[in-house]
């Protein structure tokens, strides 16, 4: 996987929480993961077509979940219910628009497939059959992780 993929879903997740949440991003070290994951309370997966094919998974704890959906429509919420998920698939799916946006300069074209959002933790996810890079990033409000199954057509 080259630094151009990984730098594009990094760099628009950067600008997508700046400018929806008023947050920094600051990326932790990137790690490569085995076909499995280790899923946080509240995950969305953005499959990714065209020059490059895979899937994206966004990780989420609960209370960063909870806090997200605060600082976007001002309302307290004390479950991830079909509002938040909403929310939530809404925020990866702005994301994956701006990554693919962001491919088009390192001549990619890409397109993503609507969000799946997955409520409740589990042991792992199984997303593809080769490795996948997992950034790390950090806010003022939690952590929580990226996971990039992509491949080059």
């Amino acid at each position: 996987m080259k630094a151009e993929s990984i730098n594009a879903f990094y760099s628009a997740t950067q600008d997508v929480f700046n400018l929806m949440l008023d947050l920094g991003v600051e990326r932790g070290e990137i790690k490569i993961v085995d076909g499995m994951v280790s899923s946080k309370d509240a995950n969305v997966i953005l499959g990714v077509t065209g020059d490059l094919k895979g899937t994206i998974l966004f990780s989420f704890p609960a209370d960063m979940t909870l806090e997200m959906v605060k600082i976007m429509s001002g309302m307290e919420m004390k479950t991830i219910d079909g509002f938040v998920s909403s929310a939530l698939g809404e925020v990866a799916n702005i994301i994956g628009g701006n990554a693919a946006t962001n491919l088009t300069t390192h001549n990619y074209i890409c397109d993503i497939v609507p969000p799946q959002v997955i409520v409740g933790q589990y042991e792992s996810l199984s997303l593809a059959n080769k490795n996948a890079l997992q950034i790390p990033l950090v806010t003022d409000i939690g952590e929580f992780a990226i996971n990039i199954f992509l491949t080059e057509k």
